[in-house]
C-alpha cells in the first residue's frame, strides 16, 4: 500500500437501510465515507449486507433510508447521472467469446456513447496497460482467464469513471492471475485517476491492495480502517484451541491463566489473545489438561486480517462464500439496461 494523500470524500453513506420485504433488514445504519484516489476495501460474508450495499451505491437497488451520494450526486435523485460516473466489473464475465478483445471494447465504447474520436486512442492506451495489445486481434474465448478479467478491467474504465466497483474480481483465478490483476488495480488507480471500491473473499487481497477497508456484519460497520490500524486492534498473538471434549467450557479455565488479554469461542474452538504466545502455549496446553479437558490442537497465529475478521465478526472468513456468477451476470444486465 502506498503512502499517498488522497481527495474528498467521493462516496458517502449517511444511515444508510435496506429493508426487504417481510422485514429483513440487509443494512442497518451503514455510515462510511471514501476518499477520491483510494482502493477501498468492503469485506463481509454472505448475508452481511455487502452486496445490499454495493447494489445501492451503484442505483441497481433503493435504500429504504438514509442517504448515498457518488461524486456528490445522491445515488436515488441522480441515478441516471451516477450510472454515467461508475463502472463496474463483477466476477461473471461480460464479453462476448465470438468477439475479439479490441471488438468487445469498440462494443463498450458504443454502450456508452463515447465519442468515435476518443474511442480509439483510449481503446489503444487501455490494450497497452492491461498488456493485451498483442492479443487485441484474438477471439476471446481464446483468452486465459487473466486475460479476460483484465479485458472486463479495461471495457470498465473504458468510458473514464470517476469510481469503478470490482465485485470479486480475481474469484476463481490461480495465485499469480490474482497478484497480476492486483498490479492492473494499482496501475488503474495511479494512471487513470479513478477510486476504486473492492469486495473480495481473499483477505491476503485486501491486505496487500487495499488503503482502507470496512468489514459489514449483520448490515453494520464492524470495523473501519487501514490493514495495519485493523489489525493494531486485534492486538498482540492469537492462539486458537480447539478441545478433544467440545462439552468443557475452556473460557475460566484459560481466562485464568497470566498473559491472558481475552478468549472467545468460535465455532468449533476458541481464540486466545495473548502477547506472548511463546510462552502461554505449553501453559495453555498444561491447564486444560488438568481440568480434564485435553487439547486436540494448538495454532499460534501473528496478527492478520484473518483475526481481524473473526474479532469483529465472531466466525472465519471463507473465500468459497462468492455470490453466484447467475446472480452477478444478471445484475451487470441490469446495471447496462437501465444506463440511460
Amino acid at each position: 500500500m502506498s503512502s499517498r494523500s488522497f481527495g474528498p470524500p467521493i462516496i458517502v453513506t449517511d444511515r444508510l437501510e435496506k429493508v426487504y420485504p417481510g422485514g429483513t433488514k440487509a443494512v442497518a445504519g451503514v455510515s462510511v465515507e471514501v476518499r477520491a484516489g483510494e482502493i477501498f476495501g468492503f469485506l463481509g460474508p454472505n448475508g452481511a449486507g455487502k452486496s445490499t450495499t454495493v447494489g445501492i451505491l451503484t442505483t441497481l437497488l433503493r435504500p429504504s433510508g438514509g442517504r448515498a451520494t457518488v461524486d456528490g450526486l445522491d445515488v436515488v435523485d441522480h441515478a441516471a447521472e451516477v450510472r454515467r460516473r461508475i463502472g463496474l466489473v463483477f466476477q461473471e464475465s461480460t464479453s462476448d467469446d465470438q468477439l475479439t478483445g479490441r471488438e468487445n471494447l469498440e462494443l463498450t465504447a458504443a454502450l456508452y456513447d463515447v465519442p468515435p474520436a476518443d474511442a480509439g486512442p483510449r481503446i489503444d492506451r487501455l490494450l497497452e496497460a492491461m498488456s493485451l495489445s498483442a492479443v487485441q486481434h484474438r477471439l476471446v474465448k481464446t483468452y486465459s482467464g487473466g486475460m479476460r478479467r483484465r479485458l472486463e478491467l479495461a471495457a470498465g474504465v473504458l468510458h473514464t469513471p470517476k469510481v469503478l466497483f470490482l465485485d470479486e474480481p480475481t474469484l476463481g483465478l490461480d495465485p499469480q492471475g490474482r497478484a497480476g490483476i492486483g498490479e492492473v488495480v494499482r496501475r488503474m488507480r495511479d494512471e487513470f485517476g479513478v477510486t476504486v471500491f473492492l469486495t473480495t473473499h481473499y483477505l491476503d487481497e485486501a491486505d496487500q491492495l487495499c488503503d482502507r477497508i470496512a468489514i459489514i456484519d449483520h448490515g453494520e460497520i464492524k470495523a473501519l480502517g487501514t490493514p495495519s490500524e485493523l489489525k493494531e486492534k486485534v492486538g498482540g498473538d492469537v492462539l486458537t484451541i480447539v478441545p478433544q471434549r467440545p462439552d468443557v467450557d475452556l473460557v475460566p479455565i484459560v481466562s485464568a491463566l497470566p498473559g491472558v488479554v481475552g478468549v472467545q469461542r468460535v465455532e468449533s474452538g476458541y481464540r486466545v489473545k495473548t502477547l506472548r504466545g511463546e510462552a502461554l502455549t505449553p501453559r495453555v496446553v498444561q491447564a486444560c489438561h488438568d481440568a480434564g479437558a485435553p487439547v486436540a490442537s494448538v495454532a499460534l497465529k501473528r496478527p492478520s486480517l484473518d483475526e481481524v475478521f473473526l474479532e469483529f465478526t465472531g466466525r472465519a472468513y471463507r473465500e468459497d462464500e462468492g455470490p453466484g456468477a447467475t446472480e452477478m451476470a444478471l445484475r451487470m444486465n441490469q446495471f447496462r439496461g437501465r444506463r440511460r
